[in-house]
């Protein structure tokens, strides 16, 4: 653990627009921040302008505290804390050229709200299996917060979580700014990691039925179904009896991602409930669902389970079975209360 007198040198893995917030974040804090960014031209951009062209372009960043650049294995090296932040879909193919012993020695935290589509696993599990990080040595930061509301400065809050209670506080005081406020919840990574892969499930269903025309009357019995839906599988897969599924580590981020304009998830699903193809649907947004990779990991998996979860097979039979979205609404309505 970082002595809190020193310095850290801290690495912010991804270029999107959850990284980018973060980075700002940071620049509110006394560090050294390497920002890996996979595009060299990408990266020549924000040494020049000092802000990412791609995403929250608003966003001015400190060059005298941020160091962007697309080397990896260097901004790895040179850093002491890690945060993950870039799409499940992209973490393997990102950390393929990592050696195993990569991060020996490092803090590494997953701010990932999605699984591993080719394994179907958690973050913390795929890292944990492919470069034998130890959990004490791990954590991971959750909602519920936008990125864009953290551009435009707006109060926000993070949770943290890790089996290392000194490492999650940690990473809460280097988080913590003047728009940012952070607390740690103890020993349920896995809880939160899925319930962050479940809200971004249940962000589309929302989307997909407000494409449909449906309102607030059925969003709200949606969303309390739902979140049913969400202890059903938390304690199934993590139990823990500590937990309160209303704070805001679970219900808080489900609410903001089933209901925010910001929301990629709801956004995706709209466009499908308007009658957007999932290719089409895709090639017009400029950023990633997570939900769209997880109902899948997370269908597989409840094939084991046998859990019932009709919100998130409705949204599994449409992405993937090319089921009508008029048929499955029907079928859901049904067994709604």
């Amino acid at each position: 653990m970082i002595e809190s007198s020193v310095i850290p040198s801290i690495a912010v893995i991804g270029s999107g627009s959850w990284a980018t917030a973060i980075v700002k974040i940071l620049n509110e804090r006394p560090a050294t921040i390497h920002w890996f960014i996979r595009s060299e031209e990408q990266v020549l951009h924000v040494k020049k302008f000092a802000h990412n062209p791609k995403y929250l372009s608003d966003v001015q960043v400190d060059l005298n505290k941020v160091i962007p650049s697309s080397r990896l294995i260097e901004v790895i090296e040179q850093s002491d804390v890690l945060i993950m932040a870039l799409p499940a879909a992209f973490l393997e193919e990102t950390l393929s050229a990592c050696p195993a012993d990569a991060f020996k020695g490092k803090l590494v935290f997953s701010a990932i709200k999605g699984m591993i589509p080719s394994t179907g696993q958690l973050v913390t599990d795929f890292l944990n299996e492919r470069f034998n990080i130890s959990p004490s040595s791990m954590g991971i930061i959750a909602g519920p917060c936008h990125s864009e509301e953290v551009a435009l400065e707006r109060q926000s809050y993070l949770t943290i979580s890790a089996v290392n209670r000194q490492a999650a506080e940690h990473m809460a005081q280097l988080l913590n700014c003047r728009f940012i406020h952070t607390y740690v919840i103890d020993r349920d990574v896995q809880g939160i990691e899925y319930a962050t892969v479940m809200k971004n499930i249940i962000s589309l269903a929302v989307g997909i039925t407000r494409g449909m025309n449906y309102g607030d009357n059925f969003q709200a019995v949606l969303v309390s179904n739902a979140m049913m839906e969400m202890k059903r599988l938390l304690d199934k897969t993590c139990p823990n009896h500590e937990r309160n599924i209303l704070e805001s580590a679970y219900l808080g981020d489900l609410l903001v991602t089933a209901y925010s304009q910001f929301s990629r998830n709801r956004i995706f699903g709209q466009m499908i409930g308007k009658g957007y193809t999932v290719k089409s649907a895709q090639l017009e947004m400029n950023m990633i669902a997570e939900g769209y990779y997880a109902v899948k990991s997370l269908f597989k998996l409840n094939e084991q389970l046998g859990l019932d979860l009709p919100v998130c097979s409705f949204v599994y039979r449409i992405l993937y079975e090319n089921a009508s979205p008029s048929r499955e609404i029907r079928m859901l309505e049904a067994q709604l209360h």
